[in-house]
């Protein structure tokens, strides 16, 4: 355990420090949430806390502001802020540091949004609720707040409501009112996830320039270390409940010192060169399941058995360096460069099966994709990317079937497709299937995993009964779940594991063409490696051809052959990904690339 000295920067600076903390289930004896959690934010920083889902980042973020959620309790520690313990203080004196004086910006700003009330009129109410200005100069303040964020100030725009602004607008609208009351501490839960790169770039931007403006300090939650690369001070790997490594965050990325934190590194697809992504072996435990001794032994490849008997306090290895590993000496060191592979070579030999002939699609009278012409060999992968409203998955879901309304021709196979499937024959629609983005909304709660994978096998007549089942068993085997998972409803999984479940459903149907419409944005990189890495199984095994629909370019240039850029709903650019992204000629192109975030 490393607890702050009284020369420590808790003690000299008017940061906020988080003393051993520990936070326990209720009604369940000695069950932690998070453990023997030191850790210090001073004026000014950013600290990025990444990991998993499950190690208990958004549990840390929100005991700063003296919260837990329910069913957890605080056992012990202290978090200290100007000489008081938040901890420790009376739930009106917390009531009033949160918002004024320890903010906290949430994953979804748009619930932090009244969708009832103007966007004007919500920021005017948090001043006045916050006692600041006066009721003459109160809107000029909403007004100075959105500007400060890069937002519009004007009349229009303050008389919209939240449902009328992009993701990126409600997100820096969310952060303006954080900012509004000047607080010391700034917790940021996750704040970009699901943002296309030019809207994440600039809510980072407009993030980091206010924090270094007003000196906050701040807690930066995500899992996706490339973003932590690009903007953190500091970074704090946290893993089942613990901090597993902690240090500024060039030494984290050159010298990478827990087995954990260089597999998370060994996830994340890079802008510059293709890769093999794998993703950790195993899951994060959950609380009262984790293993003993050190608490990623079972995951681990370089674990021996003191691994499993004996646990590891997080100790110095440099200064400002610290790791929570017993072998911290004896791993060798870490090349960034593993894992990469040779670019598809752009001159191979292509063999069409899907092409899209001067595309138009049309919502009612309002047209939104423009003269959009590609095709799709077999075994490829094309990407379309592009920023949000781009028509990236409106062009997909033509391709699914999903959508009906538009001009052009889409051809399988040489053989025009039909608009909507209802026109298309019961082969067209087995053979072309459909990934959605969301495997929490895209599974049905009430039918078992069994039933889920086994309903396309018995639409299209492929197999019943338990030839079915046993089917069903060799693709959950193929997708990395097993047999265990049969009688599981999808609330029993993961979104990793509901997702693979989900790829696993499109594989029963026997498939030609999969369309992956945005399948791991929401995702760990650890589980995004492991999904890439069985799409990548099954393109070579099966010969399957996909259409990948994403925002993020550095996963493009690990996974696809080819590459569609949209803007507008028109395509600016086309080509191998090698060419596409090592020389782009189109200005949109370059911006885009300029602003994904990279480790490399």
């Amino acid at each position: 355990m490393s607890t702050p000295t009284d020369q420590s920067p808790a003690r000299t600076t008017r940061g906020i420090a988080i003393e051993d903390l520990r936070i326990v289930l209720t009604g369940r004896d000695n069950v932690d949430v998070v453990d023997d959690i030191d850790l210090v934010l001073r004026p000014g920083e950013i600290v990025g806390l990444v990991g998993e889902s499950g190690s208990g980042k958004t549990t840390v973020g929100t005991s700063l502001l003296g919260y837990t959620r329910a069913g957890a309790l605080i056992e012990r520690g202290k978090v200290m802020f100007e000489d008081k313990d938040v901890l420790g203080l009376p739930w009106q004196q917390v009531r009033q540091l949160r918002g004024e004086e320890i903010a906290y910006v949430p994953q979804d700003p748009a619930s932090a949004l009244n969708p009832s009330i103007r966007i004007g009129r919500q920021i005017v109410e948090l001043m006045e609720l916050r006692g600041l200005g006066t009721s003459e100069t109160r809107l000029q303040g909403a007004r100075d707040g959105l500007a400060e964020v890069g937002l519009p100030n004007d009349d229009e725009f303050l008389r919209r409501y939240a449902h009328q602004l992009s993701g990126g607008q409600v997100q820096r609208v969310a952060l303006a009112m954080a900012f509004l009351p000047k607080p010391k501490v700034l917790v940021l839960d996750e704040p970009t996830t699901g943002l296309d790169v030019t809207t994440q770039g600039m809510v980072l931007k407009t993030m980091s320039e206010l924090c270094r403006t007003y000196g906050v300090a701040a807690l930066y939650v995500t899992h996706d270390l490339a973003v932590i690369a690009n903007i953190a001070d500091r970074v704090a790997v946290m893993y089942a409940g613990q901090i597993a490594e902690l240090g500024e965050r060039d030494e984290i990325f050159a010298s990478p010192s827990h087995p954990y934190t260089r597999a998370l590194l060994d996830s994340i697809p890079h802008l510059s060169q293709a890769r093999a992504l794998s993703g950790i072996p195993g899951r994060t435990p959950a609380p009262g399941a984790r293993p003993g001794g050190c608490r990623f032994n079972d995951r681990c490849e370089f674990v021996i058995d003191e691994c499993r008997t004996h646990v590891p306090e997080l100790r110095e290895v440099a200064p400002d360096h610290e790791v929570r590993c017993i072998r911290v000496g004896d791993i060798g060191t870490w090349d960034i460069s593993r894992g990469t592979v040779p670019d598809t070579d752009p001159n191979k030999a292509r063999d069409i099966i899907l092409s899209i002939e001067d595309l138009g699609v049309f919502y009612g009278h309002k047209q939104v994709v423009f003269d959009v012409t590609f095709d799709l060999g077999r075994a490829e992968v094309v990407a379309l990317v592009g920023e949000s409203g781009s028509g990236k998955t409106t062009i997909s879901r033509c391709v699914g079937g999903l959508h009906k309304e538009w001009t052009g021709a889409i051809d399988f196979e040489g053989t025009g497709l039909g608009h909507g499937s209802r026109k298309r024959s019961a082969s067209d629609r087995k053979r072309i299937q459909y990934i959605f983005q969301n495997p929490y909304l895209s599974l049905n709660p009430r039918l078992t995993i069994e039933q889920i994978v086994k309903r396309p096998m018995e639409l299209f007549g492929i197999a019943s009964g338990r030839e079915a089942t046993d089917r069903v068993v060799e693709l959950l085997d193929q997708v990395a779940l097993g047999p265990a998972v049969l009688k599981y409803q999808a609330s029993r999984l993961s979104g990793g594991e509901r997702q693979r479940v989900a790829i696993a459903r499109a594989l029963a149907a026997e498939p030609d063409v999969l369309v992956c419409d945005e399948i791991t944005s929401a995702l760990d990189v650890s589980v995004q490696g492991s999904i890439v890495s069985l799409l990548e199984s099954l393109r070579v095994s099966r010969g399957i051809s996909m259409l990948f629909v994403t925002h993020n370019l550095a996963l493009v240039r690990s996974i696809a052959d080819r590459v569609q850029i949209l803007n507008a709903g028109r395509v600016v650019e086309a080509g191998s990904v090698v060419e596409v992204m090592d020389s782009p000629k189109e200005e949109y192109t370059q911006r885009l690339l300029a602003n994904s975030p990279r480790i490399d």
